[in-house]
């Protein structure tokens, strides 16, 4: 269905759905009809905050409105499938949020779904357009280290150390697809993937640090990888962990070195000489646009996304959804993840939960 005029959206979800996709959505050039949520106060209230002309509590009355073209899914994954599935019947062009699933045979499902409506469809994996982290891809693609043989992932953020800060409840719950690794894991698989290759086998440690009060889901995790290339890597990652935030990315290859610190990415030859990589002016971005109504934000969560650091990411995501949408695809840099490239991270996510559960080394399902 080629869309040549505003393209129509509605949002599922009224918590990263408001903060982030309605937002990123205006910027993009969408026009928000509707916002639909399951508290039905709730949801009307935040409408008529950012002046979305309906409010609903079903998809299907948001759909009953007239020509949607496009909906975004930001709500628990154990919605995901239906919700995408109630989409694609309706003809309609789709994101939806990570974590994808609850697990691969729904994320196949969903798959199936949309490639049999004919509609384009994208995951929310809007750190593809990060420019730290295209840079990093950009630089290991031109050959500035060789062939990467080993790779560090490091974060450590004490968002959750403190017992009493909140998470939403689904957050909180490994059966309902909660925790840091389909939250933040997620991330890390889909940068591996672009950046270094497809992986194949994991050895995984799910761990809750920060000792929130009825929390079942990991809140930081350790995966050692090998990738199909021979590369071998490691994640350390916590939102649990006391102390000072954090972060490192570093990959080692056969002719020097390269990594992220800070808003910097280097590069660094066999003989130490270490240089800061310029950032191209494709990948300027302006500085973070703050959420503009924090009041009605309440969890430790939900803060996280209040600084808008991930504003501008999601909306070069949406433009090149859009572009997609109109048939005005130009060649994407970064390329723009489709629902196969869910599929591929949930199986990653379900071999590192098997991983943790067996202690031992699992093989990730290849791709068919």
């Amino acid at each position: 269905m080629a869309v040549t005029r505003a393209p129509q959206a509605v949002i599922v979800g009224t918590g990263f759905g408001v903060f982030t996709h309605l937002r990123a959505l205006r910027r993009a050039g969408f026009e928000v009809a509707a916002l639909v949520g399951r508290n039905p106060s709730k949801t009307a209230e935040r409408a008529a905050l950012f002046g979305v002309p309906r409010a609903c509590t079903s998809l299907r009355d948001a759909l009953s409105a007239g020509q949607i073209d496009v909906v975004t899914i930001a709500t628990p994954p154990a919605t995901h499938c239906d919700l995408v599935v109630e989409a694609a019947a309706a003809g309609c062009h789709i994101l939806c949020e990570k974590p994808f699933a609850l697990d691969t045979a729904q994320a196949l499902q969903m798959c199936d779904a949309v490639e049999r409506a004919g509609v384009v469809n994208v995951l929310g994996v809007e750190f593809r357009y990060s420019p730290t982290h295209e840079l990093l891809r950009r630089v290991v693609s031109a050959g500035e280290i060789g062939t990467p043989r080993q790779a560090l992932f490091c974060w450590l953020i004490p968002l959750l150390a403190d017992p009493s800060a909140e998470v939403p409840d689904w957050w909180m719950d490994e059966r309902a697809g909660g925790g840091f690794l389909g939250a933040w894991g997620s991330h890390l698989i889909d940068q591996v993937r672009i950046t270094l290759g497809e992986f194949t086998d994991v050895s995984g440690r799910l761990m809750t640090l920060g000792g929130t009060p009825g929390m079942t889901a990991d809140d930081s995790f350790d995966v050692q990888f090998r990738l199909a290339s021979g590369l071998e890597g490691v994640f350390v990652h916590s939102m649990g962990a006391a102390g000072e935030m954090f972060s490192t990315v570093r990959i080692i290859g056969t002719k020097g070195a390269a990594g992220i610190d800070g808003e910097s990415v280097w590069v660094s030859d066999n003989k130490g000489v270490k240089r800061t990589v310029p950032l191209p002016a494709d990948l300027v971005q302006p500085p973070p646009e703050p959420f503009p109504h924090p009041e009605i934000m309440r969890t430790a969560y939900e803060f996280g996304h209040s600084f808008g650091g991930d504003l501008e990411p999601y909306t070069r995501l949406l433009l090149a959804m859009r572009e997609r949408m109109e048939g005005r695809v130009t060649g994407d840099a970064p390329p723009l993840a489709t629902f196969r490239d869910g599929v591929a991270g949930q199986r990653v996510l379900d071999a590192i939960r098997r991983s943790a559960r067996e202690r031992g080394w699992v093989s990730v399902e290849p791709r068919t």
